[in-house]
């Protein structure tokens, strides 16, 4: 049977957390709190002040283009205690510039059940923060390869599914695009396969950024384990 289109109402539809994620005890609901179908974690960076909305076009895209992990675009997800019913809300901010990239919990709204029940310091040592960050970060950058499925589907760490030819497009933004660093070397890997013998100034035509930007994802891909190491006197 054909597996069945996540959509943004369910809470784990970008792969960032899962139920499996979670220690004993605690359950990530289907859906966002909201019961919308859009992820509202714009509007609730907007609320807390986490959001870049009082940032000029040039300041926002000179963090998308930096070398330090960004402070904004964070994914705020809703977990539940089983047996105290709390709610807590957690944010999740990917690390891309890590070695190797990790995912940081970067922000914690707590919530009784019943509104007014007092936070106690015992709650709040009971949210198991490093653990879920450990079982994110074991699924997604374990370092573990790629393999192919039935109907040439390759499987991603993060459990979506590309297909061959899909490795010759645009692979997108390394701070928006889940398992970024995965296509980088599964592209290279396509073009040299090829014969390309300049995969990474393909690779800067085929996406449409600089060669030497290109060079730098090959470098960071390298770095993690996906791509062995590039011949000495050699440039990609």
């Amino acid at each position: 049977m054909p597996e069945s289109p996540r959509h943004p109402g369910d809470q784990s539809y970008d792969g960032l957390l899962v139920q499996a994620d979670l220690p004993q005890g605690w359950y990530l609901p289907d859906r966002f709190p909201s019961g919308g179908e859009d992820d509202p974690s714009a509007q609730i960076d907007a609320i807390i002040g986490y959001d870049d909305q009082a940032l000029g076009e040039r300041d926002r895209r000179a963090q998308r283009e930096s070398e330090q992990n960004e402070t904004i675009d964070g994914r705020w997800r809703y977990i539940e205690h089983t047996a105290t019913a709390t709610r807590v809300l957690i944010r999740l901010q990917r690390q891309i510039y890590a070695v190797p990239e990790e995912v940081r919990i970067t922000g914690v709204l707590y919530m009784p059940w019943r509104p007014g029940d007092p936070v106690t310091s015992q709650d709040l040592r009971n949210l198991p923060t490093a653990r879920i960050e450990a079982a994110i970060n074991e699924r997604l950058f374990a370092m573990k390869r790629t393999q192919t499925i039935a109907g040439g589907k390759i499987v991603l760490p993060s459990g979506r599914k590309v297909s061959e030819r899909d490795l010759l497009k645009p692979i997108g933004d390394p701070k928006r695009t889940p398992d970024f660093y995965e296509l980088v070397a599964l592209q290279y890997g396509r073009l040299s396969a090829r014969g390309d013998v300049n995969p990474a100034m393909t690779m800067a035509d085929i996406n449409g950024v600089a060669h030497p930007t290109a060079q730098g994802w090959l470098v960071r891909a390298r770095s993690r384990g996906l791509l062995p190491p590039g011949p000495r006197g050699r440039r990609s």
